[in-house]
């Protein structure tokens, strides 16, 4: 056993991690504002849409449940870059895909992986990182979604409207490339969770998490989280484009300013939870994103800037709830059970949001004139959702609390 990360290392240990996380982030949000593109060069209508996004987080959850037999028998940081490598893999057939039916299997099989890969990489912050900075620590992680907004998305679109919508695919299939280059460098081998107990089934562990009820109350507040968020986003560019009256052209501006405010709020909430409490500063960002909840799903026609305030918020606020709720959720695993319990919960998560996602897509409908129709409902559905969430966080008990940080094996 080998003394704790030094400052520096944790530092490129987070940053290495929050760039995996952008390409797994930037390949998942890409879709959404592609929604208009894809949706008229193939024909198809909101459900069709609805079941690509939902896809990748349907195939998510089924791969996660099977990575929950064996997450824990391996090194994290050879198993995170094999699932890393196939998610690239996966990637680069979305964007070869000659068709609507080949996107949705190419969709599939990248979610497979990503969902290992989101698990994966919540493991081992919760790994390495002790209690009191895993919120801060968090935030750094989180810091890929701002990123994937604020250069990922407007470039990626950038990208679809002056060539066509495969680029961005190809483009994150390189940037999986490069990082896992980085990551075999930078990430250090973890291998104090593997025990030479032998196990009597391929699902003991899986069992073993599932009975502990502190577990399940975490992976429900998590799946309440991922619901309430995944009901109102994946059609959000379909509705400004088709209902506020935002032209292609600006899209980009509403993931550029969105993503560049969450650069700095991700930081700043994940701090506050450390300094403040996991508990109480993820029920105050909560309880605000109710308000971008509604307004989003309820605006009329508006000019890009009203717009722009409104998306901003909801990005801020929707996004910044999960800061301390991932603290939450990952302290209330079993270390010794932690890479199990991820994989459930990003099942659960990954279930959540593909269930969020096709429960929107056959509430809304497109009239003739291309609006959105009964979006304004999801958005109730979403704020309900989040209400449960808030109430449910008290019952969680973060079993880590005191526990300091575990030895790393450095490589």
């Amino acid at each position: 056993m080998h003394p704790p990360l030094t400052p520096q290392r944790e530092r490129y240990l987070l940053l290495t991690l929050a760039g995996i996380q952008f390409s797994h982030i930037l390949d998942f949000m890409i879709m959404m504002p592609l929604g208009p593109i894809l949706i008229k060069a193939f024909g198809i209508g909101t459900h069709e849409f609805g079941l690509l996004v939902a896809s990748y987080s349907f195939s998510a959850a089924l791969s996660g449940l099977f990575a929950a037999t064996f997450i824990d028998r391996f090194e994290r940081k050879r198993l995170l870059l094999a699932m890393f490598g196939l998610f690239g893999l996966a990637t680069l057939a979305c964007g070869l895909a000659p068709g609507y039916a080949t996107l949705l299997i190419a969709r599939g099989l990248a979610g497979a992986f990503g969902g290992v890969m989101g698990a994966m990489v919540q493991t081992i912050v919760g790994d390495v990182i002790p209690f009191a900075r895993r919120a801060k620590a968090g935030g750094i992680v989180s810091t890929a979604f701002s990123l994937s907004t604020v250069a990922g998305v407007p470039l990626s679109l950038w990208l679809a409207n002056h060539f066509q919508w495969r680029a961005p695919f190809i483009l994150i299939a390189i940037l999986t490339l490069l990082f896992i280059i980085v990551g075999a460098r930078i990430l250090p081998e973890l291998r104090y969770h593997i025990s030479d107990k032998k196990r009597s089934h391929p699902f003991s562990a899986m069992f073993e998490v599932l009975r502990d009820p502190n577990h399940l109350s975490a992976l429900l507040f998590s799946a309440l989280i991922i619901f309430s968020g995944f009901t109102v986003i994946p059609y959000i560019t379909i509705y400004a484009v088709g209902n506020v009256g935002i032209s292609l052209h600006n899209i980009p501006f509403i993931y550029l300013t969105g993503g560049a405010a969450t650069l700095i709020t991700a930081r700043l909430i994940g701090h506050w939870a450390d300094l403040r409490g996991k508990v109480k500063i993820y029920r105050l960002v909560a309880f605000a994103a109710l308000l971008p909840l509604f307004v989003i799903t309820n605006i009329g026609a508006a000019p890009l800037w009203v717009w722009l305030i409104c998306t901003t918020t909801f990005f801020v606020l929707v996004s910044g709830r999960m800061i301390p709720a991932m603290a939450i959720i990952t302290s209330a695993a079993q270390p010794k059970l932690r890479g199990t319990f991820m994989s459930l919960n990003a099942t659960v998560q990954a279930f959540a949001m593909g269930l969020a996602t096709t429960l929107a897509g056959f509430i809304i409908t497109q009239n003739g004139a291309g609006q959105i129709v009964d979006y304004g409902l999801v958005g109730y559905v979403a704020i309900a959702g989040n209400v449960l969430a808030i109430m449910f966080v008290s019952r969680i008990v973060m079993h880590d609390q005191h526990a300091s940080v575990p030895d790393v094996a450095l490589k």
